[in-house]
């Protein structure tokens, strides 16, 4: 049986080291043979998304604009 890894709490780590942490372990996920199949409810949201963005098409907005909007920058 495997022993259980033995962790300092995560709050003891700095941000950076938990960014690090979690890019390893996601690295080790790909590592390992890949990820498991999407859930199929996450399809049934991509395909949610596509009929509403296909039903309203001149609603959406150019990237940039988004981009000046999130940052509060003026055109």
């Amino acid at each position: 049986m495997t022993q259980p890894i033995q962790l300092a709490p995560v709050e003891q780590y700095s941000v950076e080291e938990r960014v690090e942490l979690l890019g390893r372990l996601w690295d080790s996920l790909l590592d390992a043979g890949g990820l498991p199949a999407a859930p199929a409810w996450h399809a049934a949201e991509v395909a949610r998304r596509i009929a509403r963005a296909d039903a309203a098409p001149g609603s959406a907005i150019p990237l940039e604009q988004l981009r000046r909007e999130l940052l509060g920058e003026t055109p």
